[in-house]
């Protein structure tokens, strides 16, 4: 019974999902599922991300966190356009809550949207929410079993961000060991090694997202 519930859930899930995506696609906007745990850096990079394409890309947030609207007024202050989501203790966004998000933008302005997922590493990669791709952050402080532990939302994502390099030296992260990892479960995933606070690495990563803004625009995936 619990496994045909699931299977609902998810099977409802996906078909909001593919309605999200047609939705985003007749207007060219690339949406970024951004996911990791709690800490991992997903928020300060975004600030960084909005500071570095305020002038390239038109770019708005849809903000997931369990109660607090902490994170949504970060971003808002950075003059984005920002919707929050509250799960109230859920442990993912699903489709449902951010086509309820998407009614408060205005698509036609935007190029770019983010979805800043609820802090975690196996829930959010189970439901996709109508994104183009799905992007993990993982800190150095987290260790470098996160891949073989978690390996599905590697195994999802198109890109990992491996943040707070510049503490690899008082922490105990192979990082050799780590890549090899990740690139055992997704064969040419993208891999930036980024430092948000000192902004080592954003460039490479806004250049990462607006190939693929600019692909979108042209009516590629």
């Amino acid at each position: 019974m619990e496994v045909q519930v699931m299977k609902n859930i998810l099977g409802a899930n996906e078909e909001t999902a593919e309605s999200n995506k047609k939705m985003f696609d007749y207007a060219h906007i690339y949406v970024l599922n951004l996911m990791g745990s709690p800490g991992a850096g997903k928020t300060c990079l975004l600030e960084k991300t909005i500071r570095h394409l305020k002038d390239r890309v038109r770019l708005a947030v849809i903000e997931g966190d369990l109660f607090t609207d902490k994170d949504a007024a970060r971003i808002e202050k950075l003059g984005a356009p920002v919707v929050q989501i509250n799960t109230v203790g859920g442990c993912h966004l699903d489709a449902a809550m951010v086509e309820k998000a998407a009614d408060k933008l205005n698509l036609e302005e935007l190029d770019l949207i983010i979805v800043e997922n609820v802090g975690n590493l196996v829930c959010p990669a189970e439901f996709a929410v109508g994104e183009d791709e799905k992007a993990v952050v993982i800190s150095i402080t987290e260790g470098d079993d996160k891949p073989s532990k978690y390996p599905l939302i590697f195994k999802e994502s198109a890109v990992c961000l491996l943040n707070k390099v510049d503490l690899l030296e008082h922490c105990d992260f192979n990082m050799e060991g780590a890549k090899k990892d990740i690139a055992a479960l997704h064969p040419g995933m993208d891999i930036i090694e980024i430092y948000c606070k000192k902004e080592h690495g954003v460039d490479a990563w806004c250049d990462w997202l607006v190939k693929r803004v600019e692909a979108k625009k042209g009516g590629a995936k």
